[in-house]
């Protein structure tokens, strides 16, 4: 078995242990990981948009915070998982670009991680880490062993959560 499971952009996964979940290239998308620290159970979405309604035509529900917590809560329930004990750990949303404008349709990291907060908590999953903003990328592995989260950046290191 593959220990890491690698999630795109616009995707999500679960594994069991001895897997990571992997997904880099978090700007202004957020990685979302959930635990169950029971049954060791995870998932991680890497979302791109806050909300599928102001979307055409788009039927990928991994790509928008609204519609990837919730079917990652169902795949995850599928191994086992029970929704009452889940945790989740949340990162990216940056700002990565400057704009002339403090148009709040520009700050798309923001809203992301807004709308994951806001979808979370209305799923009634408590978010024990909560590494979003600034203007830098970020790269997440998540370790369904011990549910650490390592957070990789360019230039502040890594860190462990």
């Amino acid at each position: 078995m593959e220990h890491v499971v690698k999630v795109g952009m616009c995707d999500l996964k679960t594994a069991k242990p001895p897997q990571r979940l992997l997904t880099s290239g978090l700007g202004s998308c957020v990685g979302i990981c959930l635990y169950d620290p029971v049954t060791k159970t995870g998932g991680m979405a890497h979302i791109m948009l806050p909300d599928s309604a102001q979307a055409r035509g788009n039927t990928n529900p991994a790509k928008f915070a609204d519609t990837a917590i919730p079917l990652l809560i169902e795949e995850m329930l599928a191994l086992g998982a029970v929704k009452s004990r889940l945790v989740a750990k949340i990162a990216g949303g940056a700002q990565m670009f400057d704009f002339a404008t403090n148009s709040e349709v520009m700050r798309v990291g923001d809203r992301n991680s807004k709308a994951v907060a806001a979808k979370l908590k209305q799923e009634g999953i408590p978010i024990l880490v909560n590494d979003t903003g600034g203007n830098f990328g970020r790269t997440i592995e998540f370790d369904t062993v011990d549910g650490k989260l390592y957070i990789r950046t360019l230039d502040k290191g890594e860190s462990i959560r």
